[in-house]
């Protein structure tokens, strides 16, 4: 809006962006600044719920991580660190109960190996939560609290089974974004700095500096906020996630229950 204003103008004033999200989820830019950061510290999040489910008898640990509608904080996070048994993401609807559900699953890990490690984006599992029409001041829809509605139902669960069990619910929120940036991220920031200012003392405006396929690029805003950037269910990072945590490939499933 403010570079089609300077143009209405005819004001030679440049408007260029940087990909600022530790979401990651911006198209036409492999990685965001902010994003490694977020991910070391999601990462030693879990290192400590791993061991607060380890330290107690049938001990569940539930991470609940930033990620409205896009998980891939969640899912490198999980990758980095690979004590996670689930991972769930907005990207991927989950069954919560019957047989091959999260519950029933939750339950079999328990059995067999006495603890289990969730990790939650919070955008993850909205499909068994109350809708809202409410918004926040910054136009965002209210989203319904996955984390502590899956740490009551894990609860109840295991209640019902008769399974001893303790759970953990540990929420690291806007700490994630909070934090002084690490060498990747602060490397990335200074040469996206560089090249915005390359880019509009060369004329060019209406752009987001972009980084994809080792190279800095230039990429019209139009593009860049066409549509958000998500995890692919069938994509290599998403089949690595299953990978490393043992879910099973057809699990979560397809749709709730």
């Amino acid at each position: 809006a403010i570079a089609a204003e300077l143009a209405r103008r005819d004001a030679t004033i440049a408007v260029v962006g940087i990909p600022k999200t530790i979401d990651n989820d911006l198209q036409w830019v492999h990685r965001s600044f902010g994003f490694a950061t977020a991910v070391d510290e999601a990462r030693r999040v879990i290192i400590g719920a791993h061991a607060e489910a380890q330290a107690a008898l049938g001990g569940v640990a539930i991470v609940k991580l930033m990620g409205r509608h896009s998980g891939f904080i969640a899912a490198h996070a999980c990758l980095a660190n690979n004590e996670a048994n689930f991972c769930l993401v907005p990207e991927v609807q989950f069954r919560l109960e019957g047989p091959g559900g999260l519950l029933d699953a939750v339950a079999t890990r328990l059995r067999t190996r006495g603890h289990a490690v969730i990790v939650v984006a919070e955008g993850a599992g909205q499909e068994h939560l109350p809708a809202s029409a409410d918004s926040d001041a910054s136009g965002n829809k209210r989203l319904g609290d996955i984390g502590t509605f899956l740490r009551d139902r894990v609860r109840q669960d295991l209640g019902s089974r008769a399974l001893q069990g303790t759970v953990k619910y540990i929420d690291p929120s806007y700490t994630l974004r909070n934090l002084p940036a690490n060498a990747v991220d602060s490397e990335l920031c200074l040469r996206l700095g560089e090249h915005s200012v390359h880019a509009a003392m060369s004329g060019r405006t209406d752009m987001m500096v972009g980084y994809w396929n080792q190279s800095f690029t230039h990429v019209p805003l139009a593009a860049a906020t066409e549509r958000r950037g998500t995890l692919d269910p069938d994509g290599d990072l998403w089949h690595s996630v299953l990978a490393a945590t043992g879910q099973q490939v057809g699990w979560p499933g397809t749709g709730p229950t």
